[in-house]
């Protein structure tokens, strides 16, 4: 005995089965639009939340190599860009075991806030260490990365004054 089924129904099931498919991508999509980046929102200026981040940093003896300010780059090529910061910080303790770990980590090494102006106020991103650890194959490395969620968490809800 052979089951058949009619041509039509086949093609309906296949478009609806399609439909659902792209639905469910395109709803995953919207809850994380940028998979990897954490983000805290501040109410306060791009210049105060770099100061608080700068305190915050300093109270947990983390290191801070640089501050970039993209904006300034912006002008000094003839263009606008709103207040845009890259704060570039690390433990050098914990940046080195994850590079002795894999060294393609480096890529992302040091840490890296960056502080910009959007419409809601002042938004504070940072890549979360479980995304570094996909990214570079770290999960059968004996690393703090919860810790270090933790902290950078931590860190950036004190620099949006939350």
């Amino acid at each position: 005995m052979t089951l058949r089924i009619p041509a039509r129904r086949c093609t309906t099931f296949s478009i609806l089965l399609l439909i659902l498919t792209l639905g469910l991508a395109q709803s995953a999509t919207a809850e994380d639009p940028f998979p990897g980046i954490k983000h805290v929102t501040s109410q306060e200026s791009v210049n105060e939340v770099e100061a608080k981040l700068r305190k915050a940093l300093e109270a947990r003896d983390l290191k801070l190599f640089t501050v970039i300010d993209h904006t300034q780059g912006a002008v000094d090529a003839g263009q606008e860009l709103p207040p845009t910061l890259t704060v570039i910080f690390g433990n050098p303790n914990v940046g080195t075991a994850m590079m002795q770990c894999q060294g393609s980590v480096a890529l992302d090494l040091p840490q890296k806030m960056v502080v910009r102006k959007v419409n809601d106020g002042t938004r504070i991103e940072w890549n979360s260490p479980a995304y570094l650890a996909e990214r570079h194959g770290l999960r059968d490395c004996d690393l703090p990365l919860d810790e270090m969620a933790g902290m950078l968490g931590e860190v950036a809800r004190e620099a949006a004054g939350k």
